[in-house]
């Protein structure tokens, strides 16, 4: 069975070019340049009008990982509770402290939509435990996915790391492994037996660069590759 391939979209025009390539879930961000930050409620409103796959909408109010203090955490809250509001699938967030996952800080924020489920994005690679990452997460029953790459390193040290992260996930995390500009990722995951799902953003695009556009001819064939 092909495995779930999700988008970075930034408006309604890419999210309808990744529906037609095949995309199975979209991510929508603004800013996608500066790593992804809240978009607009009007633009999450529209986008989740337009197609018929499940978005999942980033809550993010700055560029680093972690939230600066309790005036940005009730801003996000108040973020969670108006896309709660609309037609999304669930959210994309994650902050760390300490060189840890900053648990409360996620708690608050989720319990500020408590119907929509969620992904921790890559500040889970700024821990210095991933494994206890892991089980600290388990405790926020919102959170189904972990966007990764595998860390640093060379391809096959990532590779047994994301092995490793998904055999302690699971059954109730999936891994979102983000694939880069490396086709061959996805082709020797999409066969793995472990359940993983596969997130692209620049590899959607042509240039594949951040300011390049999504393209629906792209998309089919690294959806062709799962």
């Amino acid at each position: 069975m092909p495995k779930l391939l999700e988008v970075i979209v930034t408006n309604v025009e890419e999210a309808r070019e990744a529906e037609l390539g095949g995309a199975d879930r979209l991510e929508l961000v603004r800013a996608f340049e500066l790593g992804g930050l809240t978009p607009a409620a009007a633009v999450v409103g529209e986008v989740a009008g337009a197609v018929s796959i499940p978005v999942r909408v980033m809550l993010r109010e700055n560029t680093s990982m972690s939230a600066s203090d309790e005036r940005e955490i009730a801003e996000l809250q108040k973020l969670a509770r108006q896309m709660e509001q609309l037609p999304i699938d669930g959210l994309v967030l994650g902050f760390v402290k300490n060189d840890g996952l900053d648990l409360e800080a996620m708690d608050q924020v989720l319990r500020a939509a408590p119907g929509r489920r969620a992904t921790l994005h890559r500040a889970f690679e700024h821990t210095a435990d991933p494994i206890g990452a892991i089980e600290q997460v388990k405790k926020l029953p919102q959170i189904d996915r972990i966007l990764t790459s595998g860390g640093a390193g060379p391809w096959r040290e990532r590779k047994a790391r994301l092995l490793e992260w998904q055999a302690a996930a699971a059954p109730k995390i999936r891994l979102l492994v983000g694939a880069g500009l490396r086709a061959s990722t996805l082709t020797e995951l999409a066969h793995h037996p472990g359940e993983f799902e596969f997130h692209v953003g620049r590899a959607a695009r042509v240039p594949h660069t951040t300011m390049g556009a999504v393209s629906r001819a792209e998309v089919a064939k690294l959806k062709a590759l799962l």
